[in-house]
């Protein structure tokens, strides 16, 4: 090689390796992660198709500005056809969600939506008849659940707290509800609390001959009501007014309702027991078109009933009755098979698991067991006899999916990576599509065998953005476990890219702790991650604990902070910080802690309680006393305040004012319509008057996620602020000198 080639040669050797070493010191910043940099790709809307050897998913053209709902062959992964185009139809410009008709004829369009709470809709919906091409307008009102009966041929769907039904035929719209009124009655959709705490809204199910539509009704005239000021772009404020029950306080009176689209008969349904002050958690049509299922549940939550009604006769049979010293979690694997039995389950032996029960409520096996928890069901194979579930059996940061004889025989681990699998199974179970992720691997779709698991063909990664997070400095996420209280607890921890175990850092830890929630998992990255992963990067150990209390270790573990929430989560992270700041690398007196709804609640009642170990604390929307709280959750785990005034007051965070000394951000959205404002308004006036100097900040109008706009950003960057003037290496240096200079002095 001559000196000409060789002089280049070296200079590209160079300018390359600059460049790398460029690309992998990227600082990541606030604006990265709050402009979507970091957004991962998925598969929008998966449906399997009932034939078993296609799926369907939502795709957007964004050249011709057309949404498709695309056919794929599962053995192929080519596209078949396109099913359904916003190009082809001229009464759309487009749409952002689908739901088929039970039999594949129809489906229905999301157009428009407008959010009420946190998962319901007012929404403009259309039905497309994919034989004739025809759409139709389900109503000029934005209406909420549109819901296709089995044959296709109508939908029901609520409005202004009445429940109609349109003939796609005819085009007639039948209401079958008459009494509906806000702040009232509610008909087929469910009040704030249940659709918040039992997480569903739509209230009514058809059954399957598509002539009876069973519905709850709910009463909440007696529900104490709850007002926020809506601040606005205009000279006055507004109201927001809505029934929220608080902990103690009267609940929305339910009842079970039959409407016959056949006689137009409207009657109430009451089952063979007198309860008095109950929830209906859940309704669920058999496999007989006469016979409704129904959850019935007592306000402490720790009976639930199983009932069976026959809608010919109106007899009603108690098939199951659970009871739990603490509670029992409502889910929604209910299913019916086609001999009636019925797949259920239970933490009943200590670990949440599947049960096989006959029609009538006879226990016919347990079908899977051990110390460790079914943390998914996905269905049933009738033709194999299998049950297809997802689990923690590999570790409860972990998520696998498996597969399980209905007898409880020839159990198999279906996924093969270790971090989090979730699976979406083709109607005839012979594929599933499974989603992996871990805290090193971006999600991956993947097609495998439902038989044996083994991969048929990769759908979908997200290669290109871990080359992309692999330009920016990260640090691994090290997952272990901390001997605490007399319990191993799942941890994970960040310590800076350049970490010197010579040197000493600040501790940040953030948690969550709300009874069953789980923040130590192995899967890719939050938003939440990429920020701890910038804090890592400017000189911040951070931290994570799962204490006591939250979930899938078991039922013991979970229900220990049973009536006293707050006491042991606490204590768990005071004595976690302790003894982490005893390691040679941690900055004892530089530990601080955050979180956000119950984790806000952890942080307050830890900086308080722990002044001896948290230099400072932010809470994000927290609730400061559980009186502030609705029932469903609160008394769920703490019964009623008047049952249990103790342990309301002896851990909610406003009764330790007294005891702050470090530092302290309180922030809240003055629209937040779960954790109301209230909290933070009355925690500021226990600071004051406790003459305690502390820091807050109201985002006007925003809810509970506190989101929109810039507001993100703002917010993020208000508490990087918080945490660098209070654990930061200038603050270090300030105390430093302070110390000097009272020697000096001394």
């Amino acid at each position: 090689m001559n000196d000409v080639k060789m002089r280049f040669f070296i200079a590209i050797i160079g300018f390359l390796t600059t460049s790398l070493i460029y690309c992998q010191n990227q600082q990541i910043t606030l604006e990265d992660i709050w402009s979507g940099a970091f957004r991962t790709e998925g598969m929008q809307a998966l449906h399997s198709m009932k034939n078993g050897k296609q799926y369907s998913v939502l795709n957007f053209d964004r050249q011709n500005r057309a949404s498709t709902i695309d056919i794929y062959d599962y053995k192929t992964l080519e596209k078949v056809k396109t099913l359904v185009s916003s190009a082809d139809i001229a009464d759309i410009q487009g749409f952002f969600d689908y739901t088929f008709s039970d039999d594949e004829s129809k489906v229905v369009l999301t157009t428009n939506e407008e959010p009420v709470y946190r998962r319901s809709r007012l929404g403009e919906y259309y039905v497309y008849d994919i034989a004739t091409k025809k759409l139709t307008k389900v109503s000029d009102d934005l209406v909420q659940e549109p819901t296709l009966s089995p044959d296709g041929t109508k939908i029901a769907y609520g409005f202004e707290n009445n429940l109609y039904v349109k003939d796609l035929s005819l085009g007639d719209v039948k209401q079958i509800t008459f009494d509906g009124e806000k702040n009232k009655i509610i008909n087929g959709i469910t009040d704030w609390v249940y659709e918040e705490e039992f997480s569903f809204v739509r209230a009514f199910d058809w059954n399957a001959d598509s002539n009876l539509i069973a519905f709850i009704r709910f009463d909440e005239t007696d529900v104490p009501e709850f007002s926020m000021d809506v601040f606005g772009s205009g000279l006055y404020q507004t109201q927001q007014v809505f029934k929220y029950p608080k902990a103690g306080e009267e609940n929305s009176k339910v009842s079970l309702h039959l409407y016959d689209l056949n006689s137009e008969k409207l009657q109430e349904i009451k089952v063979d027991k007198a309860y008095q002050d109950f929830y209906i958690p859940r309704l669920r049509w058999t496999k007989d078109a006469q016979v409704l299922s129904a959850q019935y549940m007592n306000r402490h939550q720790n009976e639930l009933d199983l009932w069976m009604i026959n809608t010919q006769t109106m007899t009603s049979d108690l098939v199951l009755a659970e009871k739990d010293k603490a509670y029992i979690d409502v889910t929604f694997d209910l299913t019916f098979l086609k001999d009636d039995s019925f797949i259920w389950t239970s933490e009943k032996d200590g670990f949440n698991h599947i049960y096989h029960y006959s029609k009538d409520g006879e226990l016919i096996n347990q079908v899977t067991q051990g110390d460790w928890e079914v943390t998914d069901y996905y269905g049933f194979n009738e033709k194999e006899k299998t049950i297809y579930y997802q689990s923690v059996e590999n570790g409860s940061i972990n998520r696998d999916v498996y597969s399980i004889k209905l007898n409880g025989k020839n159990k198999k681990r279906l996924t093969k990576t270790e971090g989090t699998n979730r699976a979406s199974f083709s109607a005839d179970f012979t594929y599933f599509i499974n989603t992996h992720s871990s805290a090193t691997t971006p999600p991956e779709y993947t097609l495998n065998s439902a038989k044996s698991g083994n991969l048929v063909t990769s759908i979908k990664d997200n290669d290109r953005l871990a080359q992309k997070v692999g330009n920016y400095i990260t640090s691994k996420k090290e997952f272990s476990t901390i001997s605490v209280n007399g319990n191993d607890l799942n941890m994970w921890m960040i310590k800076p890219a350049d970490f010197d175990e010579n040197k000493v850092y600040p501790l940040f830890m953030y948690q969550y702790s709300g009874p069953g929630s789980q923040s130590v998992a192995n899967r890719w990255n939050g938003a939440n991650d990429y920020w701890y992963q910038m804090l890592a990067q400017q000189g911040y150990v951070v931290v994570c604990i799962d204490g006591r209390g939250t979930g899938y270790k078991g039922a013991a573990f979970k229900k220990v902070t049973q009536n006293e929430l707050g006491k042991y989560e606490v204590e768990d992270q005071i004595t976690a910080a302790k003894k982490l700041g005893a390691l040679p690398y941690i900055d004892e007196s530089r530990i601080g802690i955050w979180g956000w709804s119950y984790g806000g609640f952890m942080s307050s009642n830890a900086l308080f309680k722990g002044n001896d170990v948290f230099k400072m604390a932010i809470a994000v929307a927290p609730v400061t006393s559980w009186r502030f709280y609705d029932t469903i959750y609160t008394e769920r785990y703490m019964t009623t305040p008047q049952e249990n005034p103790s342990g309301y007051d002896e851990n909610s965070p406003i009764n330790h004012v007294d005891k702050l000394k470090g530092d302290f951000l309180l922030i809240h959205g003055s629209g937040d319509d779960n954790v109301h404002l209230q909290n933070t308004m009355r925690m500021v006036e226990a600071l004051v008057q406790a003459d305690k100097q502390f820091e807050w900040m109201i985002y006007p109008d925003k809810n509970h996620g506190i989101y929109g706009g810039n507001t993100r950003l703002h917010l993020y960057k208000k508490m990087t602020n918080f945490i660098n003037s209070t654990l930061g290496d200038k603050r270090k240096e300030d105390d430093k000198e302070d110390k000097e200079t009272a020697k000096i002095k001394g």
